[in-house]
């Protein structure tokens, strides 16, 4: 039997187990599906990660390879090209690797196998099937990776991070990016995004627009474009015709949660990942979750933040820390669409509680409200907010004791 088992072995899974380790606990053992560890920061070869975290700006793979080196001065175990089949209620984790099939006992269990892309499939786009229509992710990896060019003219749907970088990407090595076109009336991905990959290549951003039709035999041949009414459905006679070999998409980001659903563990309808406590620990007693498994993060800084958090619970929890049941729940008011955590033990033992959350429009000036029971507790003034940014918000603990509700709200002020 083991003390943590944490599943991933991305900027999640390396953060939590260095935590842990720092915690105290000794006998811990990462299990991580491909061949190394990193997770997508492998592919992620731009700069911006790492601001927060180390005060730098590194690529994605000089900051996974920062937590590696770290993990290398401990003696967590590392088992590579090992997939996790199944979790049980009572910690059993079930994997097959190289070495055939195995059953490891664990104390405890820190989720943390991040999310994948949302595909054609799952926004039903009209047309045909040709080749060159793939996710921004997939095109990223080709590319960054095994040094393949995914295309020469490229139409991007969806204004998500990974496709506002793929253009810039594309562009830089010699690609023609057309347009990059959003079904909402503002992007999904962060502001500097938009400036930096769109703006400084001159790469047109169509809000309000949507793919209606893809042409093609063998290879795609162009999209058709067309402008979207309040309802997101497409205006006749708006239509805009590109001749393009390739379509990316970059249409969200889902959690990657079917091992814990398969637990039984509580899940949110609204962030697609667990139900969490204020110290990451799902409904099951000992198994925690974080990083984008838990909700879709935009800066991998909050991922690690987040997941050392999980990791220095798990290893209380090993040193038979437990908490009370009952506690308070967290509620997303008017123009927020979740919270994390969702819920409070029922005793809180930290000063402070960190709160993220994202609004589901475009704010200017504007005021996060934080109620307890009806009764405002809290406020907090923003120059301006967007879907595309994650917020986050850090409440006096004392003032939550014996409270049953915990509203967020967020309205724009003069």
């Amino acid at each position: 039997m083991v003390d943590l088992a944490v599943i991933g072995g991305g900027p999640a899974g390396l953060a939590a187990a260095h935590a842990a380790y720092q915690s105290g606990l000794r006998d811990i053992v990462i299990l991580e599906r491909d061949r190394e560890l990193g997770g997508i920061l492998n592919q992620c070869i731009h700069n911006g990660f790492g601001l927060h975290r180390f005060k730098q700006e590194l690529t994605g793979p000089e900051y996974a390879g920062r937590y590696i080196n770290m993990l290398n001065d401990t003696n967590v175990e590392t088992r590579l090209d090992t997939m996790v089949i199944e979790i049980t209620p009572d910690k059993r984790i079930y994997t097959a690797s190289p070495n055939g099939y195995e059953m490891i006992e664990a104390k405890s269990i820190v989720l943390a196998m991040g999310c994948r892309e949302r595909t054609r499939g799952a926004i039903a786009i009209p047309g045909s099937r040709p080749s060159g229509v793939l996710t921004a992710g997939a095109a990223q990896r080709y590319l960054n990776m095994e040094g393949l060019m995914p295309g020469s003219r490229a139409v991007i749907l969806g204004s998500g991070d990974i496709g506002l970088i793929m253009a810039r990407r594309m562009t830089l090595e010699g690609a023609e990016v057309l347009a990059c076109v959003e079904l909402m009336p503002y992007s999904s991905g962060l502001n500097r995004n938009i400036v930096q990959c769109l703006e400084d290549y001159n790469i047109p951003l169509y809000l309000s627009h949507t793919v209606t039709d893809i042409r093609g035999g063998r290879r795609l041949e162009g999209v058709t474009v067309a402008k979207v009414d309040e309802n997101r459905r497409p205006i006749p006679g708006t239509e805009i015709n590109f001749d393009c070999d390739t379509l990316l998409l970059s249409v969200g980001l889902i959690p990657e949660n079917e091992l814990t659903r398969g637990a039984g563990i509580d899940m949110d309808l609204r962030t697609s990942g667990a139900v969490v406590f204020e110290n990451m620990e799902t409904s099951i007693p000992g198994v925690f979750a974080c990083g984008n498994a838990v909700h879709v993060h935009d800066l991998v800084d909050f991922v690690s933040e987040e997941s050392a958090k999980a990791g220095g619970a798990a290893a209380a929890y090993v040193g038979g820390c437990t908490h009370e049941s009952g506690g308070a729940r967290l509620k997303n008011g008017a123009n927020v669409t979740y919270t994390v955590p969702q819920r409070l033990h029922g005793h809180v033992t930290n000063k402070e509680i960190g709160v993220f959350f994202r609004v589901n429009r475009v704010f200017k000036k504007s005021k996060i409200t934080v109620t307890a029971d009806g009764a405002e507790i809290a406020s907090f003034n923003r120059r301006y907010m967007m879907p595309g940014e994650m917020q986050h918000v850090t409440l006096k603990a004392d003032k939550l004791a014996g409270v049953s509700d915990i509203t967020i709200a967020a309205e724009e002020i003069a």
